[in-house]
């Protein structure tokens, strides 16, 4: 389906990419905690949301 020309280059680029993903939030991380605090929260009630919708659809399907 690919070439290994195209794996290769998809491999190089993905772990350059994840890398300067890394190294740009370690550079903003203070300002991070400063904007985005309770973000967690807003994740976890999310995250609790959907799990609700599943449980009720699980629920309703019998």
């Amino acid at each position: 389906m690919f070439s290994s020309g195209q794996l290769i280059f998809a491999a190089i680029f993905a772990i350059c990419f994840i890398i300067i993903m890394i190294f740009s939030y370690r550079k903003d991380l203070k300002i991070h905690k400063q904007y985005y605090k309770g973000s967690l929260w807003i994740l976890v009630g999310f995250i609790l949301f959907i799990g609700f919708l599943f449980i009720i659809k699980s629920l309703m399907k019998e």
